[in-house]
């Protein structure tokens, strides 16, 4: 659906081809940043395409060439209290492991700024293909918060906790070169390609058993620990910082585009 019922156009678009099914983040005005309608919509559609035997493998991608995703919407996020921190993150953090688990290979087209809760929901993708453009970071460190939707389990698991600390701990932005060496993509191709490497890739896994993928996907994450607990703690860390002065501060530098000033409180 490329349209709203009042005309506007969509925040997440679907496009079906046989067996794969296109999944496009559509704010391209706004780095396609994540609003709480944006996951509300995305929400829908993944849950949509998990419950349609027609579709066999899922390809997430963002609007434009500039960015995948650039990050969740900063105007949501400045006058959260704890409470709402904590509700906040957790809305994510569901739709990200509802993504996760999904019953069928779902990967991300990288083609640009995946920042955020845009890099946190590439990581929340089985296999991450990314262009040449493609540079990926958690900087909530820079607003004096952590990242909310998985980022700081995500991370670690798939980096190691000492590269994951210094990405989380700096809020540096890396290159698709250096994401590959990091593992923490699977493919690098050329700019403007990741989507048709990517719908390739999910048009090959989508011609095998589809019992077989679900399986795969349950036994695999079976071997990562108990996510449960990590993402609780997230959430309270999340909200907990929602009424620091730090956080504050940090979204009010962002908005003035000048250095933050930091009173550890």
């Amino acid at each position: 659906m490329s349209e709203e019922p009042n005309g506007t156009e969509a925040e997440v678009l679907v496009e079906r081809d046989g067996p794969v099914a296109l999944v496009t983040i559509n704010r391209p005005a706004v780095m396609n940043a994540l609003s709480m309608k944006t996951l509300d919509d995305l929400e829908a559609v993944m849950d949509d395409l998990a419950g349609d035997p027609e579709v066999r493998a899922v390809v997430i991608t963002g609007a434009g060439e500039k960015a995948f995703v650039a990050g969740a919407d900063i105007t949501e996020i400045q006058d959260l209290d704890r409470a709402g921190g904590e509700a906040f993150a957790r809305r994510g953090q569901d739709l990200f492991r509802t993504i996760e688990m999904m019953p069928k290979a779902v990967i991300a087209a990288v083609n640009g700024f995946a920042l955020g809760g845009g890099c946190e929901l590439a990581m929340s993708c089985d296999i991450r293909v990314a262009s040449e453009n493609a540079r990926f970071g958690q900087p909530e460190i820079n607003l004096g918060i952590l990242p909310g939707y998985g980022g700081t389990q995500r991370f670690t698991r798939l980096l190691g906790y000492g590269k994951a600390a210094e990405l989380l701990m700096t809020g540096i932005m890396i290159s698709a070169e250096q994401a590959l060496e990091m593992k923490l993509v699977e493919r690098l191709v050329p700019e403007g390609s990741a989507l048709k490497e990517a719908t390739d890739l999910a048009r090959a896994i989508a011609g095998k058993a589809p019992l077989s993928i679900a399986a795969i996907k349950r036994s695999m994450d079976a071997s990562q620990g108990d996510h449960a607990a990590g993402y609780e703690v997230e959430a309270g860390e999340f909200g907990r910082l929602m009424e620091s002065e730090d956080k504050a501060e940090g979204i009010t530098a962002f908005i003035e585009k000048r250095s933050a000033d930091w009173k550890g409180r």
